[in-house]
């Protein structure tokens, strides 16, 4: 288990590609667990014509396609797209014209089986708390909520406190707080009981996580009874105070 106790930041833009045991792709390891195994998030390119060989993911993968056209058995997914592969699916990547995504590797709340496959380009953005700031939820799992988040220029949201932790990947603009400014390509991590200001100048988009990083003093399964907690989390840290996704009248699932 990755120690989520500290803040971390950082800009991705300026770390440097790792070659991956796949030819043509590349990676920008964020935390990981173990070298090719357990918990991992990273930024991963893959050049044309590239892919893996089939594989399983034992707990799931959560995916947003930044860029190209990413692709398996199972579809093609343009840039903007959100997935999510649950426990024990296998599928065998491949872009032929290219890609880069944001992936995170084992880091499924328990009974979260669904497969997600959402194009945000065709989704509707829902008005968030302030104004500015509009919200397209993604998906809800227990105490886990996340959803894409964005900010129109001059934007500043109420100061709030996650109890459940949260975690952010700057999509496209600046985001920033008090403690400072995040630029494309930034992926930040807030431990639980973090506190913070957020606003930003330039205007952004964010993909936000809140909820699932367990203290240690309060395990995840302490915040999955205490619903008065995880509402006030989901609320202030995602904007939008999160509707049921069965209800959402567009999208998948």
């Amino acid at each position: 288990m990755l120690d989520r106790s500290e803040r971390l930041v950082i800009e991705t833009g300026k770390m440097d590609w790792v070659a991956s045991p796949a030819s043509g792709v590349w990676r920008k390891h964020l935390e990981r667990e173990a070298e090719e195994s357990g918990e991992t998030s990273s930024v991963v390119r893959f050049e044309p014509g590239a892919g893996f060989n089939m594989h399983t993911h034992t707990n799931g993968e959560e995916i947003l396609v930044l860029s190209g056209v990413f692709e398996d058995e199972n579809g093609r997914y343009p840039a903007g797209t959100y997935l999510r592969n649950p426990a024990g699916s296998q599928h065998t990547p491949l872009c032929a014209e290219g890609c880069e995504i944001f992936v995170k590797l084992e880091q499924f709340q328990p009974g979260d089986t669904e497969r997600v496959s959402i194009d945000t380009g065709k989704m509707d953005w829902l008005p968030g708390l302030v104004q500015g700031l509009s919200v397209m939820p993604l998906h809800s799992s227990g105490i886990e909520h996340t959803a894409l988040v964005k900010w129109d220029a001059g934007t500043v949201f109420n100061p709030h406190t996650h109890p459940g932790g949260e975690e952010i990947f700057v999509v496209d603009g600046i985001f920033q707080d008090e403690y400072g400014r995040y630029p494309k390509g930034t992926w930040l991590r807030n431990p639980p009981g973090s506190a913070h200001h957020p606003y930003s100048e330039k205007g952004c988009v964010i993909l936000v996580k809140v909820g699932h990083i367990p203290s240690p003093d309060r395990p995840v399964e302490s915040d999955m009874r205490d619903q008065t907690r995880v509402g006030n989390d989901r609320s202030q840290g995602l904007g939008y105070v999160v509707p049921d996704p069965r209800n959402r009248p567009n999208g998948n699932p």
